[in-house]
């Protein structure tokens, strides 16, 4: 079922470039806005001398990227795809590829007509420059794992950063123009290609020091900065986006542009989670960095329950004992409650030993093991390791190998590797995602019998997960206060977890031998994700949801995104892209523009 909202012209009257103010700021700007954006075969169409013209630009590196299982690719190419579909280093190497094959009724995966392999932030420039001349669709992609298909869209342009991947450490970084205004601070400058996990072997595997990033190793760092940014621990040390001290980022106007607290401040806040894509290209990011913990360590345990009493009372204790021992920057991750009868614990947690682990545990084990009805499945472990391996390929490799897959392929870096929990999302394609930050006032005891019924309610269904490490109450003051001064939703500072519910099937790349989608089945999950939601929502009225891991059909995405901090954003695109050269879906400002970004809106 589809649920696009019918987009008002009232919506999209303060998003179109009004002149004024905005031009004011950029000079460079275009002129006159762009009402369409031109296809292939489409009068004003670059012509071959066009595009050769921005291959010598680019130093030749300007591609036609051809998806694996088109019908003019090859039986080699086809053949080498299938064997590393399921292996994300692979296909984040294609260009014509996404990590993501799609979603059921919103879009599939296809490739750009173009692509520039950007090695550098000159050919960022030019790309930029070219596609504004030429009113072309305009694609960014470095890691490619959008859901919600960003990184991806036909007849366009796309500027490919994989290849700028650089990672550099600093010892006492100071922002441009900040001498004097703010101290010196251990950080890490990413350039817009590198994934987590080259940050994370930079940083601490051979730095001994901590960065929050993601917890999927082969998401891009350029993407989830912008986006916010939540990795498995950031209950401790906040967002990615709330440790961002500058970044270096080409605007449509075709200017490099530095932004940091003081120098492009408005466009410094909105790329600190307003959404990738909107606002320029991000060529270069530099992050702060942390002293490590001793330990990082982690916890796993299931549980079934015989009865849906058993189960209430089941949940109700998980409830509580997570308000009384667990919600602290210590412990983040995972709770997962479905089937109508399971409970499943995946959480990590930072500055403990295994042994202080096990005694945090022991009285909600106590609960479960004085009970006949509910029975422990997968038996209670708790790991640690010292801090400096948590990451570590190679230590992983001796000591944990069943948690990792490694890519594989000759002459790959030794350090890549995936979590095997994240393997079931190579390629997959999405029936329904749906996520919701639910209040810390829930967990207050007055408040959790309402907060049981609903989590009981939604297991009836599709099921759900809590991420505590993805609402930040609880966290540490000084995490509080840098998140605050981001674009992110502010309700992710008073919600105690992000709830999600979502379900995929196997990969289905149009042309793909095999993939054999089933539109009725993604119906049906669909259906039940949004029954499971609205459970939650029902104890969580108005609640927000995190950009990228969120529903590609929500209504009042402005809202649901980041709420009061919309019309902020508002103004920041219309000062920095005041033509909308950047489009994503549900994007900051993609309300003056059809679904596909290709033609404005008119007012009315």
């Amino acid at each position: 079922m589809k649920r696009r909202d019918l987009l008002k012209a009232a919506l999209t009257l303060p998003l179109l470039p009004l002149a004024g103010r905005a031009a004011q700021a950029l000079p460079n700007a275009a002129s006159g806005a762009v009402r369409s954006r031109l296809r292939p075969g489409q009068p004003g169409w670059p012509a071959p001398a066009e595009w050769d013209a921005l291959r010598l630009a680019v130093g030749g590196r300007l591609l036609r990227p051809v998806s694996p299982f088109a019908h003019e690719a090859s039986a080699d190419a086809r053949g080498r795809a299938l064997k590393q579909l399921s292996n994300p280093f692979a296909v984040g190497d294609d260009p014509a590829l996404t990590q993501t094959s799609g979603w059921a009724g919103a879009w599939t995966s296809q490739p750009s007509a173009y692509a520039v392999a950007a090695k550098c932030t000159a050919d960022v420039v030019a790309a930029i420059n070219f596609a504004r001349k030429h009113h072309l669709r305009l694609v960014v992609k470095g890691g490619g794992h959008s859901y919600q298909g960003t990184s991806d869209a036909p007849d366009s342009l796309l500027v490919w950063t994989r290849h700028m991947n650089r990672v550099d450490l600093h010892d006492a970084f100071v922002p441009q123009g900040c001498a004097g205004h703010l101290a010196p601070q251990a950080a890490v400058s990413v350039q817009a290609g590198a994934m987590w996990i080259d940050a994370y072997n930079a940083v601490t595997t051979q730095g001994g020091r901590y960065v929050q990033g993601g917890g999927c190793t082969t998401v891009g760092v350029a993407g989830l900065v912008q986006s916010g940014g939540f990795g498995s621990l950031s209950k401790r040390w906040g967002t990615a986006a709330s440790n961002l001290l500058e970044a270096e980022v080409v605007t449509a106007d075709g200017r490099v542009r530095i932004a940091n607290a003081r120098t492009n401040p408005e466009l410094f806040w909105g790329l600190k989670g307003g959404g990738g894509g909107s606002l320029g290209v991000v060529t270069r990011l530099t992050l702060r960095t942390f002293e490590l913990p001793e330990f990082f360590g982690g916890v796993n345990l299931t549980i079934k329950a015989d009865s849906d009493a058993a189960y209430r009372a089941l949940i109700a204790e998980a409830v509580d004992f997570y308000q009384r021992a667990l919600f602290n920057p210590h412990w983040g991750e995972q709770m997962k409650f479905y089937g109508g009868d399971t409970f499943e614990v995946s959480m990590m947690f930072q500055g403990l030993t295994r042994q202080q682990a096990e005694q945090t545990w022991a009285p909600f084990l106590g609960w479960v093991q004085a009970r006949k009805d509910c029975r422990i499945t997968r038996p209670f472990q708790a790991l640690a390791a010292p801090a400096r391996h948590l990451w570590d390929a190679e230590f992983l490799r001796k000591y944990l190998p069943s948690a990792i897959v490694s890519d594989a392929r000759p002459g790959a870096p030794r350090h890549h590797f995936l979590w095997a929990g994240d393997h079931d999302q190579a390629g997959w394609f999405i029936h329904g995602y749906q996520s919701a930050w639910l209040p810390a006032t829930l967990l207050q005891p007055g408040q959790q019998a309402r907060l049981v019924d609903a989590l009981f309610n939604a297991a009836q269904h599709r099921g759900v997960s809590l991420h505590f490490n993805k609402g930040l109450a609880g966290a540490p003051a000084d995490a509080l206060a840098r998140v605050r001064d981001t674009a992110t939703h502010p309700q992710v500072l008073d919600a105690f977890a992000l709830a999600i519910s979502a379900a995929g099937g196997d990969p289905a790349y149009p042309g793909m031998p095999g993939a054999k989608p089933d539109p009725a089945m993604a119906r049906h999950t669909a259906a039940a994700i949004e029954r499971t939601m609205d459970a939650l929502r029902a104890v969580a009225p108005g609640a927000g949801s995190y950009v990228s891991e969120s529903d590609y059909f929500l209504r009042d995405w402005q809202q649901g995104f980041w709420g009061e901090n919309y019309p902020r954003l508002a103004k920041a695109k219309r000062m920095y892209d005041p033509d909308g050269l950047f489009f994503v879906h549900h994007g900051v400002g993609s309300e003056g523009w059809s679904e596909d970004g290709f033609t404005r809106i008119a007012s009315r």
